[in-house]
């Protein structure tokens, strides 16, 4: 049986960064080099498993039991954050850390440090894997992927392990909100599911984020600056005023727990022409729709000190927070949480401050909350995974499989 560590180094090894500029499913072919990988392993181990033209691989174990046992679905993304390269990833294996300051050896002179990053001193005698320091290590979500499938690996190999339908699911684009758009929820054919891709070990999450976008475009107009007196609007002064309009103290770096925010993620402009891109973020609903107004609100103002058109403000609506389809079948975290305790762990429920293919897939009916995956400082060259987490978050999905077999 091949160890958990060698499949996540395997799996890191394939540039899957998605592309959130492109148009088409999935958004980087390269993608498919993974998922590909991942459906003939899987069938290799016995388990029937298909890839579609969208980019989802779904397998299904049957059950080897009797009576009507729930299908439990386990899901995970195989891209990469668009935020950081994930080409050519050189993790670093460090055994029985000791707590002092980790070198990543790519960047002369950059450390994982304790004094930045005080949770790595919870890790002492652990095996971290970390980057080199010049690419993201690609934990969010192949963690996830490679502790599936060394589940997998365990249920195929003990024939003895009592389970009903088990469903796999693997997809691309989650990191640009596109996870589930094509996902056949029936095809998976599970009753509930659950999505292996939160972070540190404990954590297990039924609330997250509802999303939108908001895209601001401004028309200025140029005129020669020597005779532009009356007549010219220059776009990027606009841009900033608009910026200013919202409230600051609801920025991300100003926030915590259940609190939304306002996060301004691109500008670009002349005189002539500026942009502004936002993502709206917020747990409670009115709060969050009360937010989409408020961008619409600026621009109106805006317009009626410069003139009708010159700010054009397009919100769009992304993923909504699960919770209000989780809680009427709050037996899937109940489950989770006896789950985590079975393997000596703590549970943590908290909201997740983000998004995640669970939320979409529970409001097309599968309840899909979201258990910890084992990883930190996602999307970035901090990022790291301590080994033991992941042996935890496989164990977890086989105590859950357990527990509906009962």
């Amino acid at each position: 049986m091949e160890k958990l560590l060698n499949r996540f180094l395997r799996y890191v090894a394939v540039d899957t960064q998605s592309n959130e500029e492109s148009e088409s499913q999935p958004s980087a072919a390269k993608e498919l080099d993974l998922l590909k990988l991942l459906c003939d392993e899987l069938n290799a181990m016995g388990v029937k498993a298909t890839l579609d033209e969208w980019g989802y691989v779904m397998a299904s174990i049957p059950s080897n039991i009797g009576g009507k046992v729930p299908a439990i679905g386990f899901i995970a993304h195989v891209d990469t954050s668009p935020d950081a390269s994930g080409k050519d990833i050189k993790p670093q294996i460090i055994e029985n850390y000791d707590g002092t300051d980790i070198a990543l050896k790519g960047v002369p002179g950059l450390f994982l440090s304790p004094s930045q990053f005080p949770e790595l001193l919870g890790f002492k005698g652990k095996t971290l894997i970390t980057t080199d320091g010049t690419t993201l290590l690609g934990a969010d979500d192949k963690a996830g992927v490679a502790e599936i499938m060394d589940a997998v690996q365990y249920i195929v190999g003990h024939p003895e392990f009592k389970h009903g339908d088990i469903k796999i699911g693997f997809t691309p684009d989650e990191e640009i909100g596109r996870g589930v758009v094509k996902f056949d929820v029936e095809r998976f054919g599970a009753d509930y599911g659950y999505t292996m891709d939160g972070g540190a070990e404990g954590e297990l999450e039924y609330e997250n984020f509802n999303a939108a976008s908001a895209s601001i475009r401004i028309q200025g107009c140029n005129v020669h600056p020597g005779y532009a007196k009356n007549k010219m609007l220059n776009a990027i002064h606009v841009a900033t005023e608009f910026d200013a309009l919202l409230p600051s103290q609801q920025r991300p770096e100003h926030t915590q727990d259940y609190e939304g925010f306002f996060h301004l993620i691109g500008v670009k402009g002349s005189v002539e022409c500026a942009e502004l891109t936002y993502i709206i973020r917020d747990h409670d609903r009115a709060k969050f729709e009360r937010k989409k107004e408020q961008i619409l609100a600026c621009a109106s103002f805006l317009n009626a000190r410069y003139g009708d058109g010159t700010v054009t403000a397009t919100v769009k609506d992304q993923y909504y927070n699960m919770r209000e389809q989780v809680e009427p079948h709050y037996h899937v975290v109940e489950k989770a949480v006896k789950a985590m305790e079975m393997a000596g762990i703590k549970p943590r429920i908290q909201p997740i401050r983000g998004g995640t293919d669970g939320a979409n897939l529970s409001f097309r009916g599968l309840p899909c909350p979201n258990i910890f995956a084992g990883g930190f400082n996602f999307h970035g060259k901090m990022e790291w995974v301590p080994l033991e987490s992941m042996e935890k978050a496989s164990e977890v999905i086989l105590n859950i499989i357990r527990l509906y077999a009962e």
